[in-house]
């Protein structure tokens, strides 16, 4: 006869989220005893993590986490197998959670060792991956603070995501940069963070670009310093991007004109499988 009861399996199932039936298993192979099942199915979470280590992880989420004071910042990619389970609300949540946690606490060199309320974040995912039935890798973590303030944007799909560190006020307009960011994902803020190494290295490719096109030497490097002054400088510093909503204007031009206090001093940007 079985030493425990359907109440029990309920309140395993919800002590845990491990499934019914194998609730039903923890509490039949511990015969009854309610603590021993749950150390059991941890330790079926874990070997079932472990099994799943090496399954490759394209999907996922991006997760961003602001306090109050837009003060400090805590970031995740979470990624998971398939878009069916990066969409799933239970996936969603942890990641939001995660973020949460690397808010107040630096994930440092081993994100899965931070804990809140003793459960570090490894046996969260962990009991996610038993449940999931998939793979769950955090790709990338970030916790920051600032003297001055965080605005962030996560794209509507959340496989992108970005903040950016603002000296003086923050708000919409500088949330139109983190957008920005996502939309044309920048190298540095501004053309003077280039250096000159990368500078010289886009020059001696346009040169050679323009020889090919049978351009003299002595013309060709002017060509080349002209184009990269134009594309590539403008691609690649946030500052000098044509502003996304509109083309007319440079990111430093809007910013000037819509809120002359701030300064945007450094960004980060966010991506499933691509961190």
């Amino acid at each position: 006869m079985a030493n425990y009861t359907a109440a029990d399996v309920k309140r395993l199932r919800e002590d845990t989220d491990a499934p019914m039936l194998e609730c039903k298993h923890a509490l039949e192979e511990a015969d009854g005893d309610f603590e021993k099942a749950k150390q059991l199915l941890r330790e079926k979470g874990k070997a079932a993590a472990a099994k799943r280590a090496d399954r490759s992880t394209s999907a996922g989420v991006v997760a961003i986490s602001v306090s109050p004071d837009k003060k400090r910042v805590g970031a995740v990619v979470l990624e998971s197998e398939t878009d069916f389970v990066a969409k799933n609300e239970q996936f969603v949540a942890l990641a939001e959670e995660i973020a949460g946690i690397y808010q107040n606490e630096d994930p440092g060199t081993d994100p899965l060792a931070v804990t809140k309320n003793g459960k570090s974040v490894g046996t969260l995912v962990e009991e996610a991956v038993a449940k999931i039935r998939e793979n769950i890798k955090v790709s990338k973590a970030l916790h920051l603070k600032t003297d001055g303030s965080v605005e962030f944007y996560v794209h509507h799909d959340r496989t992108k995501g970005a903040l950016v560190l603002v000296g003086g006020p923050s708000g919409s307009v500088t949330r139109s940069i983190a957008i920005q960011v996502v939309t044309n994902p920048p190298e540095v803020v501004s053309k003077e963070d280039l250096s000159q190494e990368a500078l010289n290295r886009e020059i001696e490719t346009e040169t050679q670009r323009a020889i090919l096109e049978g351009k003299d030497e002595k013309i060709a490097k002017n060509i080349a310093t002209g184009r990269v002054n134009k594309e590539f400088v403008k691609r690649a510093a946030l500052l000098e991007q044509p502003y996304y909503a509109d083309l007319a204007k440079s990111v430093g031009q809007y910013l000037q004109e819509n809120s002359k206090e701030s300064k945007i001093t450094d960004f980060r940007y966010f991506q499933v499988g691509g961190n």
